[in-house]
């Protein structure tokens, strides 16, 4: 029911330094700047985001998916990989140890060296990295995906929540995606980031929208807590992720506002309408073809 991701939104203190750094770093280009309409912002459910400026950028391979960057105040008590919800964005990449020697002196920190994920001949290769906007990028090769561009597409969202069962309950129930068992696996970044030992396992498992798409599903120890978020505004840092689907009227859920038509990149006049998943995560769902 999902087709594919088309946008993740990421929420920054302030655009300055976003729009040049992945211009000349990731080599993304911006598509369309502006400011949040009140359309878009009742769609959100986020009254105070309507009239704060966004960015809205493209990979240099023209592929139809996008990030972007709303500007908004910072939010007491968050930190990336330290709370449930959207934790990382997970970027197509064709060499990661070229990537994160470009990084090198640029506004993108990198916090996990290049490394294979696994033992085995042509496993993904992945190096770490936190943005200009305090955001999480995985850059990975995967021989597996379709690379156009030294620096690609999106093609794997990073979702972490307190209970494994309820993220692969919603995601195989409420959209039917395929949803794989979970496997213990050590992720370094988020250990750090929580002060956990380094040898910390956490369940993770995988469900697949489609050949080009996945989303990664992680499940925190307590020491994670609920994501905090000012009444009215989106959540700090990745805030939500847009997919495309065919019809609105297929998903029997609770939308954060009412579903309406906007006329914005990339929506392009198709109606969408916003959730909130079972870790707290914002999900946008777009009515629109896919190629």
């Amino acid at each position: 029911m999902l087709k594919s991701i088309v946008i993740v939104t990421i929420a920054v203190t302030r655009l300055s330094g976003i729009e040049a750094a992945y211009e000349n770093y990731l080599g993304y280009d911006t598509v369309e700047r502006g400011a949040v309409s009140a359309d878009l912002a009742e769609l959100w459910g986020a009254p105070a985001s309507a009239g704060k400026p966004y960015l809205l950028l493209q990979p240099e391979s023209g592929q139809n998916v996008y990030l972007r960057f709303v500007e908004g105040p910072p939010v007491d008590g968050y930190a990336p990989m330290t709370t449930h919800g959207w934790n990382a964005t997970e970027i197509l990449v064709k060499d990661p140890d070229a990537i994160a020697a470009r990084l090198e002196d640029s506004p993108f920190e990198i916090i996990g060296p290049p490394k294979d994920l696994w033992d085995a001949p042509d496993a993904p290769r992945a190096t770490q990295a936190i943005g200009p906007g305090n955001e999480l990028l995985y850059l990975t090769r995967n021989n597996d995906f379709e690379i156009l561009t030294d620096v690609d597409r999106v093609f794997i969202m990073v979702l972490a929540g307190p209970s494994m069962p309820a993220m692969q309950n919603f995601y195989g129930g409420v959209f039917g995606l395929e949803v794989g068992d979970a496997t213990p696996f050590q992720i370094g970044v988020v250990s750090r980031a929580q002060g956990l030992p380094a040898d910390t396992d956490y369940p993770l498992a995988v469900a697949r929208l489609a050949s080009r798409f996945l989303i990664e599903l992680d499940e925190y120890t307590p020491a994670s807590k609920a994501r905090p978020v000012d009444q009215g505004s989106i959540p700090p840092g990745i805030s939500m992720v847009s997919f495309a689907v065919d019809e609105l009227d297929e998903f029997n859920v609770k939308w954060r506002g009412e579903p309406r038509a906007i006329a914005l990149t990339p929506y392009d006049g198709h109606e969408a309408a916003v959730l909130s998943g079972p870790a707290g995560e914002w999900i946008e769902l777009i009515e629109m073809s896919v190629e």
